[in-house]
């Protein structure tokens, strides 16, 4: 049980507060609800782009980093398709040190020329070295929009190409600024041995005078229901082939979303797992092997993704995984195996709550779907699932006409 309290400020400023009596450290973390499925299809990456402009400097603290630092503290940052989250982890009595320097920044950018010129140019250099340069990595860039054809979900957070950064503009940068980042589109989550009376104070002493702006109005295109199957193959320098299974999914907020979970886990988590026992263990026909989904907001994906060994081919592993699929669809779960599944995701729930930045980044997740209460229930809706609800799920979603498929063809450099 994660114990939180929450307040709203005038100006918009959702705030929880969770306190932890067992350490000394403290987590400011702001979560803000733009991610890169709000950017405009010819301006992507900015949502990234701005993660990293925050870092630049903002309109009273010229640089970010140092006085966190120097107040023993440390920072980071990411974004996703559907948010952008800030956190400061630092000793609880220099907690006014990130209060200050997160309101400030909130409060406006420096926006200078030259703090837009190393930004970019940090990003683009990403861009290259991650996604372009290195083996697979630009996977998502291609599976994407296989998958995707109308959402936004179809660009990767990087953006969908080096031009769309490269051409940003100190207007492009204040628009998006202005319309993103206010306090009635955040949630803060501060954690730490402190008082309720104590933070309301210290909140409203740093944020309260922020402008609200108001609240941005999403109207994303809905992706239509897939209907065919899609194959793509690439060719790329890389070590080995590989493959990725792309299944549409329902979205986070959606009852389903826990049962399509404990499928993937049933079919990919580990090496007990279906997948990696015929694929790997008896049949040696790939190296690597797992299934995972991506927790999106919206309607999501399910992926099954691996690379095969010197003795596989696609042919023969996609014969194995439709098989495996069937297998799984055509038949009621064992509840032992079920059971064996759950008791690793409860493990794995309770390591991960042991830590305060993770509880407050995930308070502030589950704030952002509705109510951050929900962090508490979702153990309870887990442990609620049955082998009939599995096959329900897994036979709506595993099927070939709700799949794309992405095939990378090792080539080598001589090629």
């Amino acid at each position: 049980m994660i114990k939180f309290e929450r307040f709203k400020l005038e100006n918009g400023l959702t705030v929880l507060f969770h306190k932890d009596v067992t350490t000394p450290m403290a987590v400011v973390n702001t979560l803000y609800d733009i991610g890169a499925r709000d950017e405009e299809e010819s301006k992507t990456g900015f949502a990234h782009l701005f993660e990293h402009l925050m870092f630049g400097g903002s309109i009273n603290i010229p640089e970010f980093d140092t006085p966190l630092q120097l107040a023993g503290g440390e920072n980071n940052a990411f974004t996703s398709n559907d948010i952008t989250n800030y956190y400061d982890v630092l000793p609880a009595n220099n907690i006014e040190t990130a209060l200050w320097l997160e309101s400030d920044r909130m409060l406006s950018l420096a926006f200078t020329p030259k703090s837009l010129e190393v930004q970019r140019s940090v990003v683009i250099e990403e861009f290259k070295q991650r996604y372009l340069n290195q083996p697979y990595g630009d996977v998502w860039l291609e599976l994407r929009p296989l998958a995707y054809k109308t959402h936004p979900y179809k660009w990767a957070t990087i953006g969908k190409c080096l031009e769309h950064i490269e051409n940003a503009t100190m207007e492009d940068v204040k628009s998006f600024f202005s319309k993103y980042y206010t306090p009635s589109n955040a949630i803060l989550c501060i954690a730490g041995n402190f008082e309720l009376e104590e933070i309301k104070s210290l909140v409203n002493k740093w944020y309260g005078s922020i402008p609200s702006g108001p609240k941005p109005k999403r109207n994303l295109p809905v992706e239509p229901k897939q209907t065919d199957y899609r194959e793509k193959t690439i060719e790329r320098k890389v070590p080995s082939n590989a493959f990725y299974y792309a299944f549409k999914m329902c979205s986070k907020k959606d009852p389903d979303f826990l049962v399509t979970d404990l499928v993937s886990d049933i079919l990919g988590r580990d090496k007990s797992s279906r997948l990696y026992t015929k694929l790997k263990k008896e049949l040696n026909l790939v190296t690597e092997i797992g299934s995972y989904i991506l927790g999106s907001i919206d309607d999501g994906l399910f992926v099954i993704s691996g690379k095969l060994s010197d003795k596989g081919t696609f042919e023969e592993v996609d014969r194995v995984i439709w098989e495996i699929i069937d297998d799984l669809n055509n038949a009621i779960v064992d509840t032992q195996e079920l059971q064996k599944i759950l008791m690793k995701i409860m493990t794995s729930k309770e390591f991960q709550e042991q830590g305060i930045l993770n509880r407050a980044m995930n308070l502030c997740a589950f704030e952002l779907l509705g109510d951050a209460e929900m962090i508490n229930h979702e153990s309870d809706h887990y442990k609620a699932i049955t082998p009939n609800d599995i096959n329900r799920v897994s036979t709506s979603i595993l099927v070939k006409t709700n799949c794309s498929l992405l095939k990378i063809k090792a080539i080598s450099n001589a090629e």
